[in-house]
């Protein structure tokens, strides 16, 4: 594949809701052995700071959001409702929780689906998104026009508060 760059660190270490849009249409890619799978990222949720009542991070360290308070480029993967697992991208300066969650790839979406057809689970949690990892993030110099990016409220956070009708998925309009 020409032009192939994996993304750092320094893509994941900025504004959370800017790394939020540019990664649509990178390549979530996953291997496990001999086995390679990738597809294209087609909807995120984004989810910022300490204060952010949607994110699990709003309720301080623990050890299940520790992740989440560190190095920007690091995966957060946690289970929900006992049987799904979810994929987060850390995002921003370390000590400052933010992180985006990889609600859909090209062909499946819903964040469950998207871990169960990658193989993800909390092995993944904690490391780093590299290919020593076995789970990174590819640009593929795939271009997405502005105009293709829709926005739209976050979806199951209806706890939140305020911040439930923040308008931070971001996805591909078809």
């Amino acid at each position: 594949m020409p032009n192939v760059r994996t993304l750092n660190n320094a893509f994941f270490n900025r504004p959370t809701l800017r790394v939020a849009q540019e990664i649509l249409g990178k390549f979530l890619v996953c291997k496990k052995g001999s086995t390679i799978i990738s597809a294209m990222i087609t909807e995120v949720e984004a989810y910022v700071g300490p204060e952010d009542r949607a994110s699990h991070a709003s309720r301080g360290k623990t050890p299940r959001t520790e992740v989440m308070f560190g190095h920007a480029g690091y995966w957060y993967v946690y289970l929900i409702y006992g049987m799904h697992y979810c994929v987060n991208i850390v995002t921003e300066q370390k000590n400052y929780p933010a992180a985006i969650l990889i609600r859909g790839v090209e062909g499946v979406s819903g964040p469950g689906r998207v871990t169960k057809y990658f193989v993800i689970d909390k092995r993944f949690n904690a490391k780093r998104a590299t290919h020593a990892s076995g789970l990174w993030i590819e640009d593929r110099g795939v271009i997405i026009k502005p105009r293709h990016v829709r926005r739209g409220k976050r979806i199951g956070v209806d706890y939140a508060e305020k911040w439930k009708d923040k308008k931070w998925r971001f996805y591909l309009s078809k």
